[in-house]
Formats: C-alpha cells, structure tokens, sequence
C-alpha cells in the first residue's frame, strides 16, 4: 500500500508543532509542512526538527512557493532553506506568472538552489494559478533540464482543469515521485468564478471514495507505490472533528480502506 502523508491543508490554522503531532496521532506514515519564512525563528526550526525526530515522521513536504511576476527569489530560498534543514523531500510550487519562459527559468533557480539536499521542486497545475492544466505543467517542465524539477498531480485540478488521465500515465515515472489525493463532489465550479474555484479547493474536498472524481482510474495511471499526500482541505471535516489528532486519524482510516480496495 502506498504510504500516505497529511498534508498541511488538512489542519489550516495548525503550525508546524500541531500539524506533526496531528499527523502523528492519526497514524501518518509522513507529513507536510506550511513554510512562511518571515514566521519562522530559530527556535520554531529547533522545534521542529525534535518534533519530527520524535514521532519518526518522515517529512514528506513542504509548501508552498507561489512564483509571480518579478518576484524576488530569495523567499523562496528561504523556503527551501527550512525544509532541507528538516529534511524534507519535496518543495511544492506553483505559478501566477503568465510568462511560461520566466515560470521555467525561476524554477530551474530554485532546483539548483535545492541542490544540496537533492530535494525536488514539484510544480502543481490548476485552473486558480496560470500554469492551468496537464498540458502547459508538462511544456514548463519541457523547457527545464534540471534533474531535481518534477511535477505534482492533485485530482481536483485534474479533474477540474480537464487534464487526460490518460496522458497522465504517459508521463515519465521520474516526473512524479510524489502524489497528492483527495475526492471532490462531481459538480465543476463555474471556472469563471475565482471565489466558487478557490472554494471548491479549499472547502469542498471529500474524503476518497465519497465524492465524484476517478479515483481509481487516476490512481492506477500513477507511478506505483509513490507517496500520496492526502491534501483534503473540507469545511465539513473540519466542523465535524475539531482535535487534530482525531481529524487525522478520520482521514487515515478513510484513505487506507479505499487504498485497499483499490488495490484488489
């Protein structure tokens, strides 16, 4: 079974401490990690890096870099920075800059910047950023050579953006050494409306099994055995299970039952 990770937007208003023992509790294999550089002090990072050491979890994670247009990289490094400090595989970004050439450059930027922890640079797609779908992800990636650079699939912005599951199973296993996974009701927003998407996103996730995207096909078209984060942002589960731990642990149980019948 694939080991699955909790990702920080399941815990909104948690920080970094919170969101591993959350994690932790529920039974996670790994986590993720919210990183806002300016908020974090040397004694946030040293308790941090206990906490992890502590619970044994492995910090799969950390997010999120937003490129814009003319931004100044060294936030972003800084992000960086903090998660290979922590030992953290992954770094998630995504994109408000129209200008694919400059996306492709300021990524590329931060793959050398990762270099020394080896950590990869995941860029995630989606109808709220401009980097929209399947197809312009892949041609951003195209125009990077850097080894480091690697794509991120969520199946909301699968879904809502139209993208193929089919060429998603084309693409190069090396581009996906992680994945995010959660269920969403059937129903599109109007992609018209920014407030109706980033609610969608935010607010409307369902637990595996309970919404109306592929799940199934979508797993199967997925590398293996890769690492899922379970990116499940619901109003509903956060008004149902106000502990942390218990949150977690609702979602852990979720995931694993619908990964084993998957895997029949």
């Amino acid at each position: 079974m694939n080991r699955i990770s909790f990702a920080a937007g399941i815990v909104p208003d948690a920080g970094p401490i919170e969101t591993i023992r959350a994690a932790a509790y529920g039974g996670f294999d790994a986590t993720g990690l919210w990183v806002e550089p300016d908020k974090w002090t040397a004694a946030t990072l040293r308790d941090t890096r206990a906490a992890l050491a502590d619970t044994g979890l492995e910090l799969l994670d950390v997010e999120v870099i937003w490129i814009k247009p003319g931004d100044d990289l060294a936030a972003h490094k800084a992000c960086i920075d903090i998660g290979a400090e922590l030992g953290a595989k992954h770094v998630l970004c995504v994109s408000s800059d129209p200008d694919m050439g400059a996306t492709a450059a300021r990524l590329t930027a931060l793959c050398e910047h990762a270099e020394g922890a080896q950590m990869r640079v995941a860029l995630e797609f989606g109808i709220f950023t401009e980097v929209k779908d399947l197809t312009m992800a892949l041609a951003v990636l195209e125009a990077m050579t850097h080894p480091l650079r690697a794509l991120l699939i969520d199946p909301i912005h699968v879904d809502r953006s139209g993208s193929s599951i089919d060429a998603i199973a084309a693409v190069a296993p090396d581009l996906l050494p992680y994945a995010q996974f959660c269920d969403a009701p059937a129903a599109r927003p109007d992609p018209a409306d920014l407030n109706a998407i980033i609610t969608d996103a935010i607010d409307l996730r369902e637990q595996c099994g309970e919404g109306g995207l592929p799940l199934g096909a979508l797993y199967r078209a997925l590398p293996s055995a890769i690492p899922l984060s379970i990116e499940l942002r619901s109003r509903r589960l956060r008004d149902s299970y106000h502990d942390l731990g218990e949150r977690a642990r609702a979602v852990a149980t979720a995931t694993r039952r619908w990964l084993a019948a998957a895997a029949v």
